[in-house]
């Protein structure tokens, strides 16, 4: 069947191997909205408590240096998920998917929630760096299992779907817990909880992935391949310099605001929703166009670069949008395609390894965005001209990887 994972032959445990996971019917469902709930986890955990830091600023001013503590309880699990994420993968491939994925879900709550009932502030900031360790757990096997479950198109489908669900997600998030913070700094913790829900859900009704050696004629012992340690390491520093194009507008949209004389956070607020609405649009159309993803990189890194260019050009708020429009249409493919085009180069038994590589990829550019720019605000005098040196750099990627691509056919 077309995008359904290859049928399985026999297998020595009892003569006979999983069924392929069914691509309709209620159980379908179910299992894709688990795993596109899982894999908002990690969003929440990046941004739920981004409106309660000054609450959080006021409680512990007394610490020695809690204007940069502070900041960090919000950035420290985009750190932990960075760093650990192909530690996570090697497990992955070793005890399985669904399994670490249930666990992980299970400890995600009980991190998550820890500041509820911490005082210390350093106690706190260690409590979501163990989120991130549960992060880096939930997004490699979701992402995995998105892999394992699917094939061709419908992979695509689905990759796709995931970085809708997850730029959406950043907007409602983002929102929840500005109305949760209003209780007070530590009741946005509670949403954490959520992943109670997630985890007998997910060890119910998520089909264990057929083995790889149960496939037939998968690569076993000596015939097994290495790992793409070479196809994938490109892939991986694309995936990086991707992210920190990918988080730019959200990251820094309300300071180019500020700079052009736009001090209301409505505006501000509104503003920074449309550019994500647009991002969901560029994945919805990354996944309608039907394409292999890597002739569309340039493409992509290319409309991600004429954003940015209209965004240093723009001298009003309306064509600051308008550029942050473009580029989010752009990185609303990027992700996607960088993301479909990693998992195209792994067989089962490495696909583990090489989504936690990928990942901390992801998260590692993610992390050093905002340190980028920052010193290229330093550089060039104003955080506009930054962008537009990232722009620069964007379209300068997209013109080798055009480059790369006529040469090797």
């Amino acid at each position: 069947m077309p995008g359904s994972v290859p049928p399985p032959s026999a297998t020595a445990a009892d003569g006979t191997a999983p069924p392929p996971p069914a691509v309709s019917g209620p159980a379908h469902l179910l299992r894709v909205a688990l795993l596109m709930a899982g894999s908002c986890l990690p969003i929440l955990g990046a941004v739920l408590i981004a409106p309660v830091l000054p609450k959080m600023q006021d409680h512990f001013a007394a610490v020695p240096g809690a204007r940069a503590l502070v900041p960090l309880a919000l950035t420290v699990p985009a750190l932990a998920l960075a760093v650990l994420a192909p530690f996570a993968g090697v497990i992955v491939d070793r005890l399985g998917r669904k399994r670490l994925l249930v666990a992980a879900t299970l400890l995600y709550a009980v991190f998550g929630t820890a500041p509820l009932w911490l005082d210390s502030l350093g106690a706190i900031i260690a409590s979501r760096a163990l989120v991130g360790v549960a992060e880096a757990a939930i997004m490699t096997c979701c992402t995995t299992l998105i892999g394992d479950y699917y094939s061709g198109q419908r992979r695509v489908k689905y990759l796709a779907l995931q970085t809708m669900c997850a730029s959406a997600s950043a907007t409602v998030f983002f929102v929840l817990g500005g109305a949760a913070g209003s209780a007070g700094w530590r009741v946005p913790f509670l949403v954490y909880a959520v992943s109670l829900v997630l985890a007998p859900l997910m060890a119910t009704a998520l089909p264990g992935p057929a083995p790889r050696a149960a496939v037939t004629g998968a690569p076993t012992g000596k015939d097994r391949r290495p790992f793409p340690w070479r196809q994938l390491g490109g892939i991986c520093a694309l995936t990086f310099f991707g992210a920190m194009v990918f988080y730019t507008v959200p990251v820094e949209m309300s300071y180019l605001l500020d700079d052009l004389g736009v001090r209301n956070s409505g505006v501000i607020g509104l503003a920074t929703a449309v550019a994500s609405a647009a991002t969901v649009g560029g994945a919805v159309l990354f996944a309608r166009l039907k394409r292999s993803p890597d002739p569309m990189l340039p493409a992509v890194l290319a409309v991600c670069a004429v954003g940015f260019g209209l965004m240093f050009l723009a001298g009003n708020a309306p064509l600051l949008v308008a550029g942050a429009v473009v580029n989010c249409v752009g990185t609303g493919m990027l992700l996607p395609a960088l993301l479909t085009s990693a998992m195209s180069r792994l067989a089962f038994e490495d696909r583990g390894r090489g989504t936690g590589l990928w990942t901390a990829a992801f998260f590692g550019g993610e992390f050093v965005c905002p340190l980028v720019l920052l010193a290229g605000e330093a550089a060039v005098g104003s955080l506009a001209g930054a962008v537009g040196i990232l722009g620069l750099a964007a379209a300068l990627v997209a013109g080798v990887l055009a480059t790369g691509r006529t040469a090797t056919p």
